[in-house]
């Protein structure tokens, strides 16, 4: 990258730009604050990210992150079994938690169907959404992708799917914009959405 900045400066500042949101500017900003933190602070930061990627796995049940075979959500006997929040990524479950507003559990699809990207319904993780209604008593699956083309259209179609085994399916309501990311709405906004839900036909 630069000749004159050692090698293993350069690869750092090249790993570093590789994250979302950071450009070079940010990258090199990262690289002097570890430069100058001790060195046990920045192995310690090493060991936390090489610990997270060894230990973070996904919930067998809704696929939500966990270091346990089940997370804490679907564990939680005080959460409400009948009802399922399915969204895009984990990101938006977080999103939807911080609210406090609902109190069902979740489904986790990462990602939507988008077949120009070549994405479909067996690309994500739809077939256990559809294991969990048939296997328990689901009354109400409400869904909260984002208001974009991919995520309305993964709304319908998994609709279409729900609707023949006689579930009620609805989808956020008002306060969220088209084209917006649910993982940046705020939680007034998403506590409206939630409670303005409606049924998809």
């Amino acid at each position: 990258m630069y000749s004159f900045l050692p090698e293993v400066f350069s690869k750092l500042i090249n790993e570093l730009t590789k994250l979302p949101g950071v450009g070079e500017k940010t990258a090199f900003k990262f690289a002097f604050f570890l430069l100058k933190r001790p060195k046990e602070e920045v192995e310690h930061l090493a060991d936390i990210i090489f610990k997270f990627k060894n230990e973070i796995k996904y919930c067998k049940v809704c696929n939500n992150i966990t270091t346990e075979e089940i997370c804490p959500i679907c564990r939680d006997p005080a959460r409400d079994p009948s009802t399922i929040c399915v969204v895009e990524g984990v990101e938006d479950l977080i999103a939807i938690e911080k609210t406090g507003s609902f109190k069902g559990k979740y489904h986790v699809l990462h990602g939507v169907i988008s077949p120009l990207d070549g994405i479909g319904p067996d690309d994500i993780k739809l077939k256990g959404l559809l294991d969990r209604v048939e296997k328990s008593k689901i009354k109400e699956v409400i869904i909260a992708t984002n208001p974009d083309i991919e995520g309305e259209g993964t709304a319908l179609y998994i609709a279409k799917l729900l609707k023949k085994k006689g579930i009620k399916v609805t989808r956020l309501g008002y306060g969220i914009p088209v084209g917006g990311d649910l993982e940046l709405v705020d939680e007034v906004t998403l506590s409206q959405a939630l409670e303005g839900r409606k049924v998809l036909d």
